[in-house]
């Protein structure tokens, strides 16, 4: 019975946040850089991001194996 209850509940708080992510306002900043075209830049530039943390941890990465290789660490 307690299982359900607390099944029962976190259902209820879950569909609660739900109901609240429906009504859609609209975000003002978002809306007047998809009007200007500027939205673009903001994905680019986040996507160089993204990319640059990528490529370091590769980088990172092999390092750390070449330097396992080096000490017969597996």
């Amino acid at each position: 019975m307690k299982k359900v209850s607390l099944l029962l509940l976190t259902l209820f708080l879950i569909s609660g946040n739900l109901f609240a992510q429906a009504v859609d306002k609209g975000v003002p900043m978002a809306d007047k850089l998809r009007e200007d075209g500027k939205i673009w830049v903001v994905v680019a530039v986040i996507a160089v991001i993204f990319a640059g943390i990528a490529i370091n941890m590769l980088r990172i990465d092999s390092k750390v194996s070449k330097i396992e290789k080096e000490l017969n660490i597996k």
